[in-house]
């Protein structure tokens, strides 16, 4: 089905809180407006849109990501749990809509083609390769069972999604802007510079650590 350009959906604005394509996000639903929001939308389509809202400036992102409802469970109190999962992204264009929640005419955005595939897919071969590092020496460096799923996405634009879904600590702006991008390559280069500093920076502490073992190990 050919989605169209333009649509109106209700907005769901989360604290630093950034969807991607094909990331499961559970939601508790509480607040009056968002039942409200909830019950609207499963009489719909079951979709509504995540978009990051900034606790800083208190300002919504315009550039979110569309959530599909796969499950939904309400409590007598009214307070309902969903699962959703992320869709295509889209850009706000106008709120249409502020009470009882927000709505907005939002417009579908999507990665630009690219035509050399053989360097985009050597390109997501050395960002999965500086992943796989990383999650080695992670766990190296704890002592810890660290792995990567099993089935990771194998197409490049897949893949870049994923990883940008998954970067650790206060990522947020970070991954706002890996969101905003409409190219591939371009997404997977930052992500690459930021697995390899941190690549180069946990063979490092490794290598310490290796040496400070060595050596209490002759001392013993």
């Amino acid at each position: 089905m050919t989605e169209l350009s333009v649509r109106e959906l209700p907005l769901f604005p989360l604290p630093e809180v950034v969807l991607f394509p094909k990331e499961v996000l559970p939601l508790h639903i509480f607040e009056s407006r968002y039942r409200i929001m909830l019950q609207s939308v499963l009489e719909s389509d079951s979709r509504f849109g995540i978009v990051r809202l900034d606790t800083n400036s208190k300002k919504m992102a315009e550039v979110g990501c569309c959530a599909q409802i796969i499950k939904h469970q309400t409590s007598e109190d009214g307070r309902s749990n969903i699962v959703t999962i992320g869709q295509q992204r889209f850009r706000v264009l106008d709120i249409t809509r502020e009470a009882p929640f927000c709505t907005a005419l939002i417009s579908w955005i999507d990665d630009e083609p690219i035509f050399d595939q053989d360097s985009l897919l050597k390109l997501s071969d050395s960002v999965l390769e500086a992943l796989r590092d990383v999650v080695s020496l992670s766990g190296k460096l704890t002592d810890s069972e660290v792995s990567l799923p099993d089935e990771l996405p194998d197409m490049p634009r897949e893949l870049s999604f994923w990883i940008a879904a998954h970067l650790g600590g206060p990522a947020a702006d970070e991954q706002q802007r890996l969101l905003e991008m409409q190219n591939t390559s371009k997404r997977l280069e930052r992500e690459f510079e930021m697995l390899d500093h941190t690549r180069r920076q946990l063979a490092a502490r490794t290598a310490l650590k290796d040496t400070f073992s060595n050596a209490d190990q002759r001392n013993n």
